[in-house]
This record gives structure tokens, sequence and C-alpha cells, in this order.
């Protein structure tokens, strides 16, 4: 690929990102007053959401119409795979031909930075709170998952001596049947036996709706459903047209960019706002008249992933690739009445707020 470095992984109940976590640096004597940062390279995570689906037939299907009146059921065991939601993270990473030693002046006011553990940028003379990261805002708490009886802690005497399947089958249909009519006889206040309050009512109520449940499995069939991550990193050099990132098939999943067994997934990213292309001169003109503290000003990029006709994402990112650097002038810093307070995106190295 010319225009992109890449990269895959597969997560399995691991956060992709954690929360951003910052060092603070000292610009005191003894390292002679400097601060060493990086600036970053823009680096899309492209993090897709895959669930696997596994479909297992009851024993009892053929039987399902004809005891309980449901046609839909699982006739075979069955494995396959779904795609769910794309969401596009943008992580900065250090550039390594962009990376700087700023020297303060010992009056200047100007005496420490905050520091990703990487290098990049965050803060200079101010304090830094990261934000959390988009990966785990997007992650939800998933509700505990409620206790179901299996089939066989549910099967009867009576059924377990049954000789064919069709016996069974017509046995497991009553047990159904009662226990729905013991349910409704509680709720209504018509058992013989009603719980003494309303936890124990409760509880008994659960249980039945469990064995209930775990019996109907026996008919129409269960599933069973697991979603992990997947991300892909792209380094992108340039504009990209119909880049493969991954494919993927319904019946393997994710697999990589080159296995012809799944469905490519593309990745369209065409630049919005780039800085102007200098010629050498010019360029090192500008190089040499930048003093002080370097910073990012990003370009931005429309991004659209799509698979066949079905569209995963479409948003905008910002590109520091396609952007350009500019400087803070190191007298800013050396007004002692009135210090600079500066902070960055650390993400893009961009300036997010100045405060005198």
């Amino acid at each position: 690929m010319k225009n992109l470095i890449i990269a895959a992984a597969l997560l399995i109940g691991i956060p992709l990102m954690a929360q951003t976590k910052v060092v603070k640096k000292n610009a005191v004597k003894a390292n002679n007053f400097g601060i060493t940062y990086s600036l970053p390279k823009t680096s899309l995570i492209v993090e897709a959401e895959v669930t696997k689906v596994t479909c297992k037939a009851g024993p009892y299907y053929q039987y399902a119409e004809k005891y309980l009146g449901v046609k839909e059921v699982i006739a075979e065991d069955a494995v396959y795979y779904e795609l769910g939601k794309v969401r596009l993270i943008n992580r900065g990473l250090p550039d390594p031909d962009n990376t700087y030693i700023v020297e303060f002046k010992p009056g200047t006011v100007a005496p420490y930075a905050y520091l990703t553990e990487e290098g990049l940028l965050c803060a200079i003379n101010t304090e830094y709170a990261p934000e959390a990261s988009q990966t785990n805002a997007a992650q939800k708490k998933q509700p505990a998952a409620k206790a179901v009886a299996s089939g066989t802690s549910v099967l009867s005497e009576e059924l377990l001596m049954a000789g064919s399947t069709s016996r069974q089958a017509e046995v497991a249909a009553k047990q159904i049947y009662r226990i729905r009519e013991s349910r409704l006889d509680i709720l209504t206040g018509e058992a013989d036996n009603l719980p003494p309050d309303g936890d124990a009512m409760k509880l008994v109520i659960q249980q039945l709706e469990a064995q209930e449940q775990a019996l109907t499995h026996l008919f129409t069939g269960t599933t069973e459903k697991e979603t992990d991550t997947y991300e892909v990193n792209i380094i992108p050099a340039d504009e990209l047209e119909k880049e493969v990132i991954f494919r993927f098939s319904k019946q393997l999943g994710i697999v990589d960019a080159d296995d012809l067994g799944g469905a490519p997934v593309y990745m369209d990213l065409k630049a919005i706002e780039r800085a102007p292309e200098l010629d050498p001169k010019e360029a090192e003109k500008k190089e040499k008249s930048m003093k002080g503290i370097i910073y990012n000003v990003p370009g931005k990029a429309s991004v659209e992933i799509t698979m066949g006709k079905r569209s995963l994402y479409k948003g905008e990112a910002q590109i520091t690739q396609f952007g350009t650097q500019e400087g803070l002038a190191p007298v800013m810093f050396e007004d002692k009445k009135a210090p600079v307070k500066v902070t960055f995106y650390p993400e893009t190295g961009a300036i997010k707020q100045i405060i005198q």
C-alpha cells in the first residue's frame, strides 16, 4: 500500500484505548531549562464490532408447530457473523521527524509542561486533565445476564421415561402449559399456596419463567451472541480511494485485507482542507523563522467507510499530515506579570486554548 500504514488486531474484552496518561516535565537548571516533546502524526483507528452468532436446533424442533403453534424455529445448527457499528477514532502517534527541544530562559514564566507518556505536548504552564477516550466513552456497561435454567435441569421423570421423540415432545409441551397455568394462578391469587410476600412471589415467577424458557428452547432452539471488537490502524500519507482496510465474511467474520474469502470494506479519504505546498526555498525560510513552541495546524479530510452499497461510517477527521506547523514566539513566556498558559490537543498537536 503506497499511501498508508495499516495494522489490525482483534480485541476480546479489552478496551482499545485507555485514558491518556500524562507526566509533568519541569524546565529547571538541571536540564538546562529544556523540555523535549514530539508533535503527532495522525493515526486513524477504525473500530468495528463483530458479533458471532451461534444457533443450535432444539431436539423437538419438528414438533414446535404441532404442540406449541410456533412456526419459526431453528432447524439446524449454524454459526455466522454480523458486522455491527463502525467508529473512527483520531489517535496521535509521536512523529520522530517532528521532535523538538525547547530551552526556556531562567527568567521566563514557563517552568513546566505536561506531556503524554509518548512525549506529545499537552499543556504549558498550566495543569492538564485528560479527557476520557472516545472508545471508553462509547462502550456501554452491559447488563448482567439473567440466570436461565438449562434444558436438562427441567426434564421431568415422565419426559425422561418417554420412549420416542414424539412422545417426549408431547410431554415437554404439557409441562410448558402446566408452568404457564401455575404462573397465572399465582398472579391472579388463585394458587393454593401463594408466596408469603412480594419478593418471594417475584422469585417464584422468575423461576417459572426460566423453566418455561428452557423447555421452549427444546422446540425453538437457542441463539447465543458474542461481540468482539476489531481495530485497524491507518496512518494516511495522502488521500485514499477505495482502499481495502479489511474484509468481512458472514462465515469467517473479519479477515485480512488480502483474504479473498471476505467482502472488501473500503475507506475513502479526501482532503477538504490542506495547507498549500511550499517550494524548497519557501519551506527552508519558514523553518528558519519558526522559533519557540512549534505546534501543528492540521488539515481536514472527509472519511467514508463502505461495504458494497452499505455505508458503515461517514464523517470528517483532522489530519496532521495535510496541515503545517507554526510557532509560538518565545517572548510570550517572558512576561512574569501576565504568564501565558497554553493547552494543546495531544492527538493532533493543535492549540486548544491560550490564556493570559
